[in-house]
């Protein structure tokens, strides 16, 4: 009898995991749709006449189906540098910023570091308080570094919330012991902190990575401070273009005819822009997902 009960309890058992598990697989698609239809309908208005996308016509497809809104934005002839300065920015930024949050996270996960209160108080002030735009510009350009590539990521090369998320990635999922032994070894900090601690760390430095290429890459508001317009990125050129046809659009106004056409040009390009900007950093991702995840819940903060 009690072997029976065992059996229907785990046949009981074994429904309600099913259950479970499609109740868990239909929630997750729900969330997978919320978030990924903007996009896709973005993609899809991008190749759709505006006017059909404002009435509804493009819920799933394209509707009159057309390549008009990226002609007209890669039409500019500044696309393609600004598409190479963003690479050149990002890269650079990535490197830098990465480095620094290395530099400053680890040894703040140091148990025995002098002074490791004051030091991470004194990180933490610059998450709620900051100098502002003008002391930030006059720095920028005492240093004598206004409209070099060196003004897009040196002013604010370390994010300290990524700091903060790898120091406790170091503390939380890197062994003391492996280090101690490492120390009696001989192996100086150096030694430990290049051949063991970057090795161990991979899924937290894709996190850094990905958080740093999507800030970089979006940046164009310090491009619009420090830079020239042969300096500007693609987001900045993106949006030049963006402002230019919406002004066009406004001058055909005053002429009979002329502005519905340049209206509907003008749509189109907002649309096409999104896809053009959020392309690369969309195929880079998946290359770095199984890190991504990983490290992001290594180096959360625990209660």
């Amino acid at each position: 009898m009690s072997v029976l009960s065992r059996r229907k309890q785990g046949e009981l058992g074994g429904f309600s995991d099913r259950t479970s598990d499609v109740i868990l697989i239909v929630f997750s698609l729900i969330i997978l749709l919320i978030v990924a239809y903007p996009l896709y309908y973005v993609l899809v208005a991008s190749l759709s006449d505006p006017y059909d996308v404002y009435a509804g016509k493009t819920f799933l497809l394209p509707s009159q189906f057309t390549f008009e809104g990226y002609k007209a934005v890669f039409a500019e002839p500044n696309i393609v540098r600004g598409y190479g300065n963003s690479i050149l920015y990002t890269v650079l930024g990535t490197v830098y910023s990465v480095a620094l949050i290395y530099l400053v996270a680890y040894p703040l996960s140091v148990p025995d570091l002098p002074g490791k209160k004051l030091i991470s108080i004194f990180f933490i002030i610059t998450m709620y308080f900051g100098g502002g735009l003008i002391p930030t510009y006059l720095i920028v350009q005492k240093t004598g570094i206004m409209q070099t590539v060196w003004a897009m990521f040196l002013p604010g090369g370390v994010a300290v919330s990524n700091a903060i998320i790898a120091r406790n990635y170091f503390e939380n999922s890197i062994p003391g012991a492996l280090k101690e032994a490492a120390s009696i070894d001989g192996a100086s900090h150096f030694r430990i902190f290049f051949s063991m601690i970057i090795p161990l760390s991979l899924p937290i430095l894709s996190v850094m990575v990905i958080f740093s290429m999507v800030a970089y890459w979006n940046e164009w508001f310090t491009a619009l401070i420090y830079m020239t317009n042969e300096q500007a990125p693609l987001p900045l050129v993106l949006r030049n273009i963006l402002i230019k046809s919406s002004a066009s659009a406004n001058q055909a106004s005053m002429i009979s005819g002329g502005y519905a056409e340049l209206n509907k040009i003008t749509e189109m390009i907002k649309f096409a822009s999104i896809i053009v900007a959020a392309a690369p950093m969309l195929i880079a991702y998946p290359f770095v997902q199984k890190y991504f995840e990983k490290g992001l819940m290594a180096g959360a903060v625990k209660g």
